[in-house]
């Protein structure tokens, strides 16, 4: 035993750095794990929960547990990266294994996803997983020419449905039509065909919502008060997993427009990348349910919570170099929003500050070093690590004032360098998505998304209030106010 302990030793990778124990607990079997799923969701709440940790062990890396915990995951033990040093262990595929850990420490049934396991679920070592992202890359890639006239379009319909609520209700409440926004978009995107025209009608985002709920219920909370309720909310969402078929015949439904409207897309799978049609099918529904479609539940309500509350001045300065920017250049092209910093600086400024996707796991594939700023740890193969990356990306040793929204703190020289600590797409933004890598694969539509999505709003508004807070996984934002453009480009 000791003899293999010090073999392990000698061959970790040398650091300058001085090497500590990890610090933290998992807590006795079974009721360490309850102990911090309960100071996670009800007792402390999930940034403090953090927050109290580090300052508990003084260390950004300790050890603790992670929902949902038993009985559901049979294993609830993480190892906290939480500065941006130690984080960006997990991007390395030679050293961190992402099989199987999208969810963190339990995995949904495969029957959610056709009884495959989709790409998000595979390593990049698995060879599916090369077929998989390759085809989803290139999907992406054809369909390029679409990405902003499509956008436009289904942006054009939610400003006037926002209008019209505001009209009549004083008020809209806008995830609601945002969730419809961004289906319609998506399946425009990937199906060339608007689902009002088929047999879903208008059910798409209850569909992939009530799917989504089932598999994610788990790892949320209601935030309910007394703490009472919260308890009981706990034994109910994770005490058992909650079974697919009390949403087959939804997800049947999906599949199904999905299979038919997306046959030129599963046709590319098959004859290129020789993927069979039905597992193709199931992985484009969860690129365009979990991956697309989710993640703009999350992202696009979130953009518009953080730049209305920036405040009017900022307003006027995204306004002013959005309209002089279109003058110029005679409508909304890439040349157009690569000239615009400002707007650019506030989408990276979002994704730093508030990232759509908080969380990272994999699991060690060998003995670690991993260092943080000024001390690092030793981690044993077969180890889960976890990133929670609000935590990483406000790391005030990289960033200067990390807790507020400075929006254009991406620009020029300096700020640009700083682009290498922004997470939120499961990579660095300074590297690209390849097969090779588990950097989202559409990173680059998102940020090209959430532009047209500024661009578009100040071309129609000056400014807006709205109230915001948080609904499970998302922001939940209200318009309360909208003052249409003054003067028009």
């Amino acid at each position: 035993m000791s003899s293999s302990s010090s073999s392990s030793s000698s061959s970790l990778p040398s650091t300058k750095l001085p090497v500590k124990p990890i610090p933290g607990d998992y807590g006795l079997h079974f009721f360490g794990p309850i102990r911090d799923r309960l100071a996670y969701f009800y007792n402390e709440g999930r940034d403090k929960f953090f927050a109290n940790r580090i300052q508990k062990y003084q260390s950004t890396v300790f050890k603790t547990n992670m929902p949902p915990g038993p009985p559901i995951a049979s294993c609830s033990h993480v190892i906290c990266l939480l500065d941006a040093i130690s984080f960006s262990v997990l991007f390395d595929a030679s050293k961190v294994e992402k099989r199987d850990v999208l969810d963190g420490t339990f995995l949904p049934s495969l029957a959610y996803t056709g009884g495959h396991r989709v790409c998000a679920y595979l390593d990049p070592s698995e060879p599916k997983h090369t077929s998989l992202k390759s085809f989803f890359l290139s999907t992406l890639a054809a369909r390029h020419h679409k990405f902003i006239p499509f956008f436009q379009i289904c942006l054009s319909e939610l400003f006037n449905e926002l209008e019209a609520q505001i009209s009549t209700k004083k008020e809209a409440y806008f995830n609601t039509l945002s969730d419809t926004m961004s289906f319609n978009y998506v399946f425009r995107l990937f199906c060339n065909k608007n689902p009002s025209e088929t047999k879903i009608g208008s059910q798409g985002p209850k569909l992939v919502d009530k799917w989504l709920l089932f598999q994610l219920a788990p790892l949320g909370s209601l935030g309910l008060s007394p703490k009472i309720l919260g308890y009981f909310e706990d034994i109910l969402l994770r005490t058992f997993k909650f079974p697919f078929f009390l949403v087959k015949s939804d997800y049947k439904k999906l599949y199904d427009v999905f299979y038919e409207f997306g046959s030129s897309v599963l046709d590319e799978a098959e004859n290129e990348f020789g993927i069979e049609r039905d597992e193709a099918c199931h992985n484009l529904i969860f690129l365009a349910g979990f991956n697309a479609y989710g993640g703009m539940k999350v992202l696009l309500p979130g953009l518009i919570k953080w730049v209305a509350l920036a405040g009017q001045t900022l307003h006027q300065r995204l306004a002013d170099e959005i309209r002089a920017v279109i003058k110029a250049e005679g409508g909304v092209t890439l040349s157009a929003l690569n000239k615009m910093v400002l707007a650019k600086s506030v989408i990276y400024e979002y994704l730093r500050i508030d990232p759509p996707v908080p969380f990272q796991y994999g699991k060690t594939k060998v003995d670690l070093v991993v260092e943080s700023h000024d001390v690092a740890f030793e981690i044993k193969k077969g180890e889960m690590i976890f990133g929670y990356q609000p935590f990483a990306t406000k790391d005030p040793k990289i960033f200067v004032n990390p807790e507020e929204f400075v929006a254009d703190r991406f620009v020029g020289e300096e700020g640009e360098k700083l682009l290498k600590y922004v997470y939120w797409s499961n990579e660095r933004e300074t590297e690209d998505s390849t097969a090779d890598n588990k950097a989202c694969a559409g990173k680059n539509l998102v940020v090209l998304l959430c532009r047209v999505l500024l661009v578009e709003f100040f071309l129609r508004y000056d400014t807006f209030q709205v109230e915001a807070s948080t609904f499970m996984f998302a922001p939940s934002v209200t318009f309360k106010s909208l003052t249409k453009a003054s003067s028009s480009t």
